[in-house]
């Protein structure tokens, strides 16, 4: 048998590790700046939720009164989505559970060579099919993250770590430390998005929102439905709608839980979409078409940082002098046991900041985390993990990233004015801009 050679080491200013949506915006944004940067991903794609969990909608771009809290990379990706005419228009809506918000529907598989598109057009290094096997910490630094992947193991040594992949496993693998539930708090459940059609829309959206809420609590206690909703995102190319109506209370960081949740996942959309046929107007005709790749989870680790931001931050509002970007997304718990959720809305026109500081591992010099495991409580991810938000953060932290690298600095000696500066001149919105 013939042993596989070593794999020469690779070398790079800044590695993402996770290509989701906050990773693959955090190597774009980092590129642009001029560094080198390797994007590693388990998949053969990148986007996770937005893609292998097949969310199918950004929400929460604006404020309940129109004003806008999210743009640069975010809108970056819309306005390609839409050059291939794979992005609705953006709307407003009132979700089956009662709950005005907005979205931007889209096509999950044409939003891949989206990402394909703006990482390649960056030059940013893909490293798919690759997961982190192990990490070397010294001294507060990460020297050395290694990647097992077709080709055997890869050492890379990177100036600048960020971390990416929801679990924030490299992170976990350096022995950060990580913020605990509080007393009576659960993580958040998984949800297993699948694709049922085809749907006739004339009936289902004239369907009274009152109407969905009695179905999906019908649904609900009849057994049919695991959460008492409907919520659906239409496909831009089909009469097919993405439902997110599953849920799986586990813990996504065990492995076989995961595995489990992943089956039973498959089953609860089966037998919704029977419900679906069944019961709702528009989808009598229809029946399930897909699977997501993936469960979408929601909550696992969250690091702890140099800022634990808290749910009174966002409801005060509270204005941070490095705050890198902005949300309005209302604090959204859904319960791992139950049909119902904890929905608090921010209000009018209430806003809020995530800090920088929020990005920092305490007692790591050369890392950030983006993505739904920054240091937040977990009332305060309930409503800072969603897409847009973390498409934002994403775009921070790999600016900071490569500021850092550009500065021979590590990531808290990072000028948070500059780095403001040049996310606003990128098209972000950081906070303190004009109402106007």
């Amino acid at each position: 048998m013939t042993a596989h050679k070593p794999r020469p080491p690779a070398v790079v200013d800044v590695l993402v590790c996770g290509g989701g949506v906050a990773g693959t915006m955090a190597a774009v944004a980092a590129a642009r700046q001029g560094a080198t940067v390797m994007l590693v991903e388990r998949y053969g794609f990148l986007g996770g939720n937005a893609t292998g969990g097949a969310v199918a909608q950004f929400n929460s771009w604006q404020t309940e009164a129109g004003r806008r809290v999210v743009a640069g990379l975010a809108d970056e990706v819309v306005q390609r989505l839409r050059d291939y005419g794979a992005a609705g228009a953006h709307q407003v809506f009132v979700m089956s559970t009662g709950h005005r918000m907005d979205r931007v529907e889209y096509a999950p598989e044409v939003l891949k060579l989206v990402f394909d598109d703006m990482v390649l057009d960056a030059g940013v290094q893909p490293m798919l099919h690759a997961s982190v096997c192990d990490v070397v910490c010294e001294a507060g630094r990460i020297r050395t993250v290694r990647l097992l992947t077709k080709s055997g193991v890869i050492d890379v040594h990177p100036r600048v770590v960020i971390d990416t992949s929801g679990d924030i496993d490299v992170l976990h693998r350096a022995g950060a430390r990580f913020l605990p539930l509080d007393e009576g708090d659960a993580l958040q459940p998984a949800t297993m998005m699948f694709r049922f059609g085809p749907i006739d829309f004339a009936r289902f959206d004239a369907t009274p929102p009152a109407d969905l809420q009695s179905l999906a609590r019908e649904g609900f206690e009849s057994g049919d439905l695991a959460r008492a909703a409907l919520h659906a995102s239409r496909d831009p190319f089909s009469t097919d709608a993405w439902f997110n109506i599953s849920r799986l209370g586990i813990d996504a960081t065990d492995a076989s839980a995961l595995s489990r949740a992943e089956m039973e996942g498959r089953r609860q959309a089966w037998k919704a979409a029977q419900y679906l046929q069944r019961r709702v107007p528009g989808c009598e005709g229809g029946r399930l078409q897909a699977f997501a790749t993936q469960v979408g989870i929601r909550e696992t680790r969250r690091v702890d940082g140099e800022h634990v931001l808290t749910a009174e931050d966002l409801t005060r509002a509270v204005a941070f002098d490095d705050g890198i970007a902005c949300g309005a997304y209302p604090i959204d718990i859904h319960p791992a046991l139950g049909g119902e959720l904890v929905y608090a809305s921010m209000g009018d026109d209430h806003a809020y900041q995530i800090p920088y500081r929020s990005l920092i591992p305490k007692g790591v010099a050369n890392a950030l985390v983006a993505g739904r495991g920054i240091s937040a409580t977990h009332a305060a991810l309930a409503a800072i993990r969603v897409m847009t938000i973390s498409m934002a953060v994403g775009q921070a932290a790999g600016m900071a990233a490569a500021m850092a690298c550009e500065g021979g600095v590590d990531v808290r000696g990072v000028d948070t004015t500059v780095l403001r500066d040049r996310l606003k001149a990128a098209g972000a919105l950081v906070g303190g801009e004009s109402k106007g």
